[in-house]
């Protein structure tokens, strides 16, 4: 077991006695809880963005849509046209 020096400012000092009161347990056992909850919540992040992620999906070429999203109207049209007059 190693023994640590921490430097707490005066607002730190006071939660940590209000925590130290509050609870009944001793410094090291909140210091370690607060620790362990420290890596729990670092361990749900994965670290990747959304950007990253999107990056990587392989979507193809792009570029052949008849219309833009808020004219699906006119691209449903347009592709039944295409299509039957084939």
């Amino acid at each position: 077991m190693a023994t640590r020096t921490v430097r707490l400012d005066d607002e730190t000092e006071k939660i940590l006695d209000h925590l130290v009161q509050a609870t009944g347990l001793s410094i090291s056992a909140i210091l370690k809880q607060g620790l362990q909850t420290f890596r729990e919540r670092l361990g749900e992040q994965s670290g990747r963005s959304a950007f990253d992620i999107y990056g990587e999906l392989d979507l193809g070429a792009g570029g052949y849509s008849i219309a833009p999203s808020t004219e699906s109207r006119r691209g449903v049209q347009e592709a039944l046209r295409r299509k039957l007059s084939r």
